[in-house]
């Protein structure tokens, strides 16, 4: 079990049902998934960046990546139906715990001027979206290895029924909001 599941059941979860006063503890809030999305335009002349972005991708998350295709054709990127235009990844599980312990506590750090992100990213259902400009501020990323900077979307799907919840969770969970 990964260090940050263990913190959740022994620490935070106990703390959030007494802070929102809920009685049963499938109320409680967690994380359900985090998906990992890089959208690459550029793919559509050049399949190679494709292939190095989902290498990239499954170093970061240590899972193999889907490559994601698009759903219509528009004329003005020169993009057809079905053509590769990116690859995402679905975490679960000790997985997802791993890895929002990586970006919380070792990537996010990394960023050049960093001083926390933004509060108000949620959707308004307890979901928080973050954009990333640069891979490589994951540290299993060799940066002399890299061909092209790429930026990936990540988002953190939560049980929770509201923001509120939810920014508890992340924020006791050592997401650095920004004050």
């Amino acid at each position: 079990m990964s260090r940050l599941r263990e913190m959740y059941e022994k620490e935070f979860a106990p703390r959030l049902a007494e802070q929102f006063q809920l009685k049963n503890p499938m109320q409680i809030p967690k994380i359900g998934k985090i998906v990992v999305n890089m959208g690459l335009g550029e793919a559509i002349q050049n399949v190679k960046i494709l292939e190095s972005a989902a290498a990239e991708l499954t170093l970061v998350s240590g899972q193999k990546p889907v490559i994601t295709k698009a759903r219509r054709s528009i004329a003005a990127f020169k993009l057809r139906k079905g053509m590769p235009i990116g690859c995402m990844v679905t975490l679960r599980g000790d997985r997802m715990y791993e890895f929002f312990d990586k970006l919380v506590n070792v990537a996010l750090p990394r960023v050049r001027d960093f001083r926390g992100i933004s509060p108000k990213a949620f959707d308004g259902r307890g979901n928080y979206s973050l954009g990333v400009k640069e891979q490589i501020i994951f540290p299993e990323i060799d940066y002399d290895k890299i061909d092209k900077i790429k930026g990936m979307n990540i988002t953190i799907v939560t049980t929770a029924p509201n923001d509120d919840q939810a920014r508890s969770l992340l924020a006791m969970m050592g997401m650095p909001f920004k004050k």
